[in-house]
């Protein structure tokens, strides 16, 4: 029965990213298993609607194809260049022969792929699997953006078996050819039809296109090259991120199948919201409250920066509402060196609770002006 990812992140069709985004959190931190009550299970069938529907490309796909979105996926159709990992599969899928003679369709394509180096031909089947990809959200505060960060983080993931080095064979033990299809990785059927013998390819379900299988399968792992265990993993954050930014961590997702390339790890980053300040691209902007003497007089106040007090010279006959620049006070830019600016909004207090003798100063200033 194919998924409703929609009805699993409890969204309408319709749903914009944000809606989405939102959804995926609130779930995922209701289900993830480090909380008291959390569902791995649960877990993992969130994440794997979120991945999908967060990405343009893979969503419209999954709109488009409905209930043949996930055959169609795991045979390498979708996501453009980079769902071909392994270009064997794509050549399976036109894996037949009419008339069950050579020059056919499997041939073609064999030679194709087996002259472009992609495993085609007899060897194409013996490949490992990646790893899946995850994700992870990760909070940081509005200092830590503006200076960079390293944070830890606890997966549960699929790791490589120590005990076998996730080849899935138990030590002192070997790898033996699959009888099932006597080492070639590929099962070959044919059935025969009004327009002739069709002949079709599909990767041998018992070493699962390897051509070969454990003589005695890991205790430890069961023969898959990977058990499930927490793994704490190092985070760098770079100063300037953006919130909603998207660290890419290559070969930290889950181990491969049997040896096979792990998958990536994929950083949501959030950046908390902060009292005092508010950013506007690589720009800050603050404000500070000056006294009424204060902006007819003039003065050096100290402001707040994400770097510390610095001193600002207030000139007489501020207005409230005045703007003055700190240059060089923003956030560093991710792109190129340098930094942005502070922009430091004034804002003049009115006094409260005068005594009688500032009353007079105020009047006599009045009667002067």
């Amino acid at each position: 029965m194919p998924k409703d990812y929609y009805n699993i992140l409890g969204v309408s069709k319709d749903a914009s990213d944000d809606e989405i985004k939102k959804a995926y959190r609130k779930l995922a931190h209701q289900h993830h298993p480090d909380k008291a009550g959390g569902n791995e299970a649960k877990f993992k069938e969130v994440n794997e609607a979120y991945q999908v529907l967060s990405d343009k490309e893979k969503r419209g796909q999954y709109d488009q194809y409905g209930q043949t979105f996930e055959q169609a996926q795991s045979q390498g159709g979708f996501s453009g260049f980079e769902g071909f990992r392994d270009f064997s599969s794509y050549a399976e899928g036109f894996d037949f022969n009419f008339g069950g003679g050579q020059g056919g369709f499997s041939d073609i394509f064999g030679d194709i792929f087996e002259q472009a180096g992609f495993g085609g031909g007899r060897t194409r089947g013996r490949r490992r699997h990646r790893g899946e990809d995850i994700q992870v959200d990760v909070e940081i505060t509005f200092e830590e953006m503006a200076g960079g960060a390293e944070k830890e983080v606890e997966l549960y993931k699929k790791v490589k078996c120590s005990r076998c080095e996730g080849e899935g064979v138990e030590p002192g033990s070997k790898k033996v050819e699959c009888e099932k299809c006597r080492g070639e990785g590929q099962i070959r059927t044919a059935r025969r039809t009004i327009l002739g013998t069709f002949q079709q390819t599909t990767v041998c379900p018992e070493c699962q296109g390897e051509g070969k299988i454990p003589e005695k399968k890991c205790k430890n792992c069961g023969g898959d090259g990977r058990v499930r265990e927490y793994e704490k993993v190092k985070i760098k954050i770079p100063a300037g991120i953006k919130d909603g930014q998207t660290i890419r961590l290559e070969n930290l997702g889950e181990a491969g199948e049997r040896g096979g390339e792990a998958g990536d790890l994929y950083v949501n980053v959030h950046v908390l919201p902060d009292k005092r300040f508010s950013r506007d691209g690589d720009d800050i902007h603050s404000e500070a409250k000056i006294s009424f003497s204060q902006a007819a007089l003039g003065d050096k106040i100290s402001v707040e920066t994400i770097g510390g007090e610095v001193k600002l010279k207030i000139p007489s006959g501020t207005q409230s509402g005045e703007v003055f620049r700190l240059k060089g006070h923003g956030v560093k830019h991710l792109s190129r060196f340098g930094h942005g600016d502070q922009y430091v909004r004034i804002q003049v207090e009115t006094p409260k609770n005068l005594n009688r003798e500032q009353k007079e100063l105020l009047e006599r200033l009045q009667e002067i002006k």
